[in-house]
């Protein structure tokens, strides 16, 4: 797992344990460390790809966080299957993903009432691409019907464009969290 840095703003924090509100600093330190330990253990390999995930950036605010990692790639045993399966595989996968680590930060972060999620992927130009962001809010169950693991990410609030089972890159300069572009 690759982790590069996690932020704890301690003013916002003093100023909610002033307050009342909000999670103490040891519960919080004690909630990222418990999630960077599931994050390892449970996400280590996927279902289509068995590449792991790689956690860029975790920002712990009082009543929010901000998670960003970069997708697995597709696996190498798909090149020998017809030209995009692997795509396919890699872009569905990256859903689940998505799904799962939404569900694993509700449940690692009981004060949390919503996350921000960017997922990125390395391009052949040795560049990074934004292809599914979100902001989540903790009390949306209303995914749990839907079959389809597109519309459940969506109904989830994830966006990210997707074209015959494949994620392209989401268009740069637009706002990240927009609330009618699917």
């Amino acid at each position: 797992m690759s982790f590069m840095h996690a932020d704890f703003p301690l003013r916002e924090y003093r100023q909610r344990w002033e307050s009342g509100k909000g999670m103490r600093l040891t519960e919080q330190i004690c909630n990222v460390s418990q999630f960077l330990c599931r994050f390892r253990v449970q996400l280590r390999y996927g279902e289509l790809t068995r590449a792991p995930l790689k956690l860029l950036r975790l920002e712990v605010l009082a009543e929010s966080m901000e998670c960003d990692w970069l997708a697995r790639p597709q696996d190498q045993w798909d090149a020998d299957l017809p030209p995009g399966v692997g795509l396919r595989h890699a872009s569905l996968q990256t859903l689940r993903d998505a799904i799962d680590v939404r569900s694993l930060v509700f449940g690692s972060f009981s004060g949390l009432d919503s996350a921000h999620f960017r997922i990125y992927r390395d391009s052949s130009d040795e560049k990074r691409e934004m292809i599914v962001t979100g902001h989540m809010q903790r009390n949306d169950n209303s995914s749990r019907r839907l079959h389809s693991l597109s519309m459940r990410a969506r109904v989830l609030g994830f966006r990210f464009h997707l074209e015959d089972d494949i994620l392209f890159e989401l268009p740069k300069g637009s706002n990240p969290f927009p609330a009618t572009s699917f």
